[in-house]
Protein backbone atom coordinates (compact mmCIF):
# COMPACT_ATOMS: atom_id res chain seq x y z
CA UNK A 1 0.00 0.00 0.00
CA UNK A 2 1.28 3.64 -0.97
CA UNK A 3 1.57 6.35 1.25
CA UNK A 4 -1.27 8.30 -0.50
CA UNK A 5 -3.79 5.26 -0.34
CA UNK A 6 -2.53 5.38 3.79
CA UNK A 7 -3.47 9.03 3.90
CA UNK A 8 -6.59 8.27 2.45
CA UNK A 9 -7.47 5.61 4.77
CA UNK A 10 -6.54 7.80 7.75
CA UNK A 11 -8.73 10.08 6.24
CA UNK A 12 -11.71 8.51 5.27
CA UNK A 13 -11.67 7.04 9.17
CA UNK A 14 -12.22 10.39 10.68
CA UNK A 15 -15.47 11.02 8.85
CA UNK A 16 -17.26 8.03 9.89
CA UNK A 17 -18.95 8.22 13.02
CA UNK A 18 -21.58 5.82 15.27
CA UNK A 19 -25.38 7.11 15.36
CA UNK A 20 -27.34 4.05 16.26
CA UNK A 21 -25.16 1.68 16.84
CA UNK A 22 -24.05 2.21 13.40
CA UNK A 23 -21.17 3.15 11.55
CA UNK A 24 -22.34 5.97 8.90
CA UNK A 25 -20.61 8.75 6.81
CA UNK A 26 -22.32 11.99 6.19
CA UNK A 27 -23.78 13.19 3.06
CA UNK A 28 -21.49 16.24 2.87
CA UNK A 29 -18.40 14.10 3.52
CA UNK A 30 -19.13 11.48 1.01
CA UNK A 31 -19.69 14.53 -1.75
CA UNK A 32 -16.19 15.48 -1.12
CA UNK A 33 -15.02 12.46 -1.44
CA UNK A 34 -16.67 12.13 -4.90
CA UNK A 35 -15.93 15.24 -6.09
CA UNK A 36 -19.56 16.49 -6.02
CA UNK A 37 -21.87 18.93 -4.91
CA UNK A 38 -23.99 17.34 -1.59
CA UNK A 39 -26.76 18.46 -3.55
CA UNK A 40 -26.44 16.67 -6.59
CA UNK A 41 -25.07 13.48 -4.40
CA UNK A 42 -28.40 13.54 -2.84
CA UNK A 43 -30.38 14.17 -5.54
CA UNK A 44 -28.94 10.77 -7.13
CA UNK A 45 -29.20 8.91 -4.55
CA UNK A 46 -32.92 10.18 -4.49
CA UNK A 47 -33.48 9.03 -8.36
CA UNK A 48 -32.01 5.55 -7.73
CA UNK A 49 -33.53 4.63 -4.71
CA UNK A 50 -33.90 1.04 -6.48
CA UNK A 51 -29.95 0.82 -6.41
CA UNK A 52 -29.52 1.39 -2.42
CA UNK A 53 -30.88 -0.71 0.73
CA UNK A 54 -33.37 0.84 2.29
CA UNK A 55 -31.27 1.46 5.58
CA UNK A 56 -28.83 3.05 3.21
CA UNK A 57 -30.01 7.08 3.88
CA UNK A 58 -31.87 8.08 7.37
CA UNK A 59 -31.94 11.84 8.89
CA UNK A 60 -30.45 12.05 12.20
CA UNK A 61 -32.21 13.97 15.12
CA UNK A 62 -31.57 17.30 16.47
CA UNK A 63 -30.22 15.37 20.05
CA UNK A 64 -28.12 13.45 17.92
CA UNK A 65 -26.90 16.36 16.00
CA UNK A 66 -26.46 18.32 19.14
CA UNK A 67 -24.75 14.86 20.69
CA UNK A 68 -22.10 14.92 17.67
CA UNK A 69 -21.49 18.88 17.79
CA UNK A 70 -20.30 18.29 21.47
CA UNK A 71 -18.12 15.38 21.02
CA UNK A 72 -16.53 17.24 18.15
CA UNK A 73 -16.47 20.87 19.96
CA UNK A 74 -12.65 20.06 20.90
CA UNK A 75 -11.23 19.05 17.32
CA UNK A 76 -8.61 21.30 15.93
CA UNK A 77 -9.48 23.52 13.03
CA UNK A 78 -8.65 20.50 11.07
CA UNK A 79 -11.36 18.14 12.46
CA UNK A 80 -14.87 18.70 10.77
CA UNK A 81 -16.40 21.46 10.26
CA UNK A 82 -20.03 21.41 10.76
CA UNK A 83 -22.93 22.69 8.63
CA UNK A 84 -26.36 22.14 8.48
Amino acid sequence: MEINEIKSLIQVEHIIYTIRGVQVMFDQDLAVLYDVETRRLNEQVKRNKDRFPNHFMFVITDEEWQNLMSQNATSSSDGPRWSR
